[in-house]
């Protein structure tokens, strides 16, 4: 199975010359790490940066250089910076291409919830509605399963929603999974990885064609 690096190695592979591309907090950050040095792409993020690069070196980190997940970050030349309402501008304008997001809970008709977990304190929700409600190709970042092993890929989430139908593809440390209306659509398996075992990992409806590659990283 991946482990975070491999989920955003192969998410990666769906970033296109010339997207805008909006990173999410936790493993859609590390997407910018293995984009291909032949395109050109352009991320963006909620706090204000528009040409986000990959993380910087120990050493080199500027504290004033940072994602919206507090992260130190890079930034590539011609790289802008902006407030809030520009940024937010351009995500509900809807002058972002591809939204890459965690989640802790996707449900098999493209629903998420990835902001709130009851009776736990957050800040905030950040920038997450705004994404879901104005993005039109959202691919989700996440483990298949939680620490107590059940599955996050469900018929219906039980968290507080994010998004409703909203969600296009999900890539998770076992597969690659595509929303359809007849449910989650497998497409790839990891490396190593059985169907049976995503089967098993999958407690939402689960679309299994006569043949499942494996992904190529």
């Amino acid at each position: 199975m991946l482990d975070k690096n491999g989920i955003a190695k192969r998410i990666a592979k769906e970033v296109q010359d010339g997207y805008y591309v909006n990173l999410g907090i936790g493993i859609p950050t590390l997407v910018a790490n293995f984009v291909r040095d032949d395109i050109s792409v352009e991320f963006q993020s909620e706090n204000g940066v528009l040409g986000m690069g990959p993380f910087p070196w120990e050493g080199e980190e500027d504290p004033d250089l940072i994602n919206a997940g507090k992260q130190t970050i890079t930034t590539l030349p011609g790289a802008s910076f902006f407030d809030s309402a520009l940024s937010f501008s351009m995500i509900r304008g809807r002058h972002v291409d591809l939204t890459i997001l965690g989640a802790m809970e996707v449900a098999d008709n493209g629903d998420i919830a990835n902001w709130k977990i009851p009776g736990k304190m957050v800040k905030g929700m950040g920038g997450a509605m705004d994404l879901v409600a104005s993005a039109e190709n959202i691919i989700v970042a996440m483990m298949h399963t939680n620490k107590a092993g059940e599955s996050k890929l469900l018929s219906r989430c039980t968290l507080p929603l994010t998004g409703v139908g909203c969600v296009k593809k999900i890539v998770t440390n076992l597969a690659v999974l595509e929303v359809t209306p007849e449910g989650f659509l497998l497409l790839e398996r990891a490396p190593g990885v059985s169907v049976a075992a995503i089967q098993e990992a999958t407690e939402g409806r689960l679309v299994v064609p006569d043949s499942v590659p494996e992904m190529a990283l």
